[in-house]
């Protein structure tokens, strides 16, 4: 699984499980806790770690967001 299918497994599942979570007011760790089975799931599936998956989810997070953020930077300088 390539790391774009690999965060939207985990986001459509963070969805469905956090939907009444305040990302904001609500620790990291907490969060992280409630994405356990789907990281645990893959974790199975691909006979890793839970410690790998959680690695790689955080990468690829990191890697998305700098990803979108380059790209409403763009915009902003375009629209300059």
């Amino acid at each position: 699984m390539n790391d774009t299918e690999f965060l939207k497994r985990i986001n459509d599942y963070a969805e469905q499980v956090m939907a009444d979570i305040d990302p904001q007011k609500t620790p990291v760790s907490q969060q992280l806790e409630q994405l356990r089975p789907i990281m645990q799931e893959i974790a199975d599936e691909e006979g890793a770690s839970l410690d790998d998956i959680f690695i790689r989810y955080m990468d690829a997070a990191s890697l998305f967001a700098m990803k979108r953020e380059n790209e409403f930077q763009e915009i902003i300088k375009d629209l300059e």
